[in-house]
């Protein structure tokens, strides 16, 4: 059996983690590219291709593929950013579709240092920080298409946490 890479073992190669995520398979069957990943995996941009097997019957874009562009990149953009004494996980998902998606759409994500030092500072103590990230869904116009908002869980590892000695 192929073993496929894991996000994580795509390391610090952002030209390597873009072109894994783009043929990884649940992203490549939809017609979803990661077009731009940032070295630092800060920021994030995501097409959907407009092709006769990623519409609906309708003939608009199929609604699950445009929450699935969107899925992963707060969580993954996030985790990389704080680093591994965190956790991050996505605790809940919203979308709002807005208009028909007609073409090719893409959505852009930014790690922005205020929802880092933001997310830090709340998670300081060891507590579970719940956090809302929110991504529109744009058209070849620029229009809105789908406003998604991902929920992010963030914890402090234990081992991360400043606890003060016990004496005995």
């Amino acid at each position: 059996m192929v073993q496929l890479p894991t996000w994580k073992s795509m390391g610090g190669n952002a030209t390597f983690a873009r072109r894994g995520l783009s043929v990884w398979p649940p992203f490549l069957f939809a017609g979803i590219r990661v077009s731009e990943l940032s070295p630092d995996f800060r920021r994030a941009r995501v097409e959907l291709a407009d092709r006769g097997l990623t519409r609906n019957y309708v003939g608009t874009q199929f609604g699950g593929s445009i929450f699935a562009m969107t899925d992963p990149f707060w969580m993954f953009l996030t985790l990389r950013a704080l680093g591994d004494d965190y956790i991050v996980w996505d605790q809940a998902a919203e979308v709002r579709f807005v208009k028909p998606g007609k073409g090719r759409l893409h959505a852009q994500f930014a790690v922005t240092d205020e929802l880092l030092d933001e997310l830090r500072e709340a998670a300081s103590g060891g507590d579970k920080v719940l956090r809302w990230c929110e991504t529109d869904v744009l058209d070849e116009s620029g229009e809105v298409v789908a406003h998604v908002r991902k929920q992010l869980y963030v914890r402090l590892k234990k081992r991360a946490t400043k606890q003060e000695p016990v004496t005995v």
